[in-house]
């Protein structure tokens, strides 16, 4: 099984370096000095469970995915509206594409069942583009839970986690989904196969549209959320309503607020992956996190005031960011 990894940064290289250290015949697609950096030397990770170096193939070229079984989507939510008539062109009849972007994604409502089946977000897929591009039947869900940095180009610290869960739009335990799990397992990686992988995006999601934001906006890490008790009300109040949504579309999480609230703080000292774009001058990704939650919650009649808050500041923020970069270029 050939995968692509089309985007390979922080979890983009580390989940490529993983199946390349299994055996996977592996290309990653990249650009800048990462990519020269990974063509010249590779992929360095640098785990808590143990470093390793692998030296899987690395292009710029977007033919690359012809010959893949797999492409993991590792690019951001925001670029994949312009880029996807480029990659459906290269897709294969039978190539299944695996999104491992935070939030909700475009596929979230594809063989939904009932009334709600097919519907598109504008936050995630502006005009339909992606779902269009790539038709039904190409994608596998997958909640990608490691918490992971880019620290030098090549170079990926792995902080912690190594669950990508997999599942099927359709609810189905499928044979793609079985061997794209084999092959995570063996590069060391965890890889269950769910049902409803839907729960699973809900429960990634309450971290990712409350951490994420108020992390860019303060500039905080996960840990120091916990020193201050105004930011664990806001936190929980977000998530609160992060859940009250998930409920109207028929979720039940797996755990409680308290615990999800938790489990992010003692993380620590990591920067979320909004906060490492903000340091690093990149465009921020949000409206598939914030901005789906209030545009689910205007369809389905859920109030969600305070991730409509945080949206609005995020919103603002990267408004002015985008225009400095406009009269930087200028």
């Amino acid at each position: 099984m050939r995968f692509a990894i089309l985007g390979a940064g922080a979890i983009g290289a580390y989940v490529g370096a993983a199946l390349a250290r299994g055996g996977a015949d592996v290309v990653l697609i990249a650009r800048g000095a990462n990519l020269e950096a990974m063509q010249r030397e590779g992929v360095r990770v640098e785990s808590p469970r143990g470093d390793f170096h692998v030296h899987p193939e690395a292009t710029d070229k977007l033919s690359a995915i012809a010959a893949a079984d797999v492409v993991f989507v590792g690019v951001k939510a925001y670029s994949l509206p312009q880029l996807v008539p480029r990659i459906a062109e290269h897709l294969g009849p039978k190539t299944a594409l695996i999104a491992g972007q935070n939030g909700v994604p475009w596929w979230y409502f594809e063989s939904y069942c009932g009334e709600l089946d097919g519907l598109t977000l504008e936050s995630v897929d502006p005009g339909g583009i992606i779902s269009r591009s790539f038709g039904r039947g190409r994608s596998i869900g997958c909640v990608a839970y490691p918490a992971a940095e880019l620290v030098a180009p090549g170079v990926v610290r792995h902080v912690e986690g190594t669950r990508f869960t997999l599942g099927e739009p359709d609810r189905s335990v499928s044979d793609r989904c079985r061997a794209v799990a084999k092959a995570l397992v063996a590069g060391g990686l965890k890889a269950p196969v769910e049902e409803d992988v839907r729960s699973q995006i809900w429960l990634k999601l309450l971290g990712n549209a409350s951490f994420n934001p108020l992390s860019a906006l303060t500039g905080a890490t996960l840990g120091q959320f916990g020193e201050v008790e105004a930011a664990v009300s806001l936190l929980r109040s977000m998530m609160e309503e992060i859940a009250a949504v998930g409920a109207a579309l028929g979720i039940e999480l797996p755990v409680t607020i308290d615990r999800r609230l938790e489990r992010g703080i003692a993380v620590g000292a990591h920067k979320t992956s909004m906060l490492q774009d903000l340091e690093a001058g990149k465009p921020l990704e949000y409206e598939c996190m914030t901005g789906a939650v209030v545009e689910l919650g205007r369809h389905l009649g859920v109030e969600v005031p305070h991730v409509a808050a945080v949206h609005a500041c995020v919103a603002m923020l990267e408004g002015a960011r985008s225009g400095a970069r406009g009269e930087r270029a200028a």
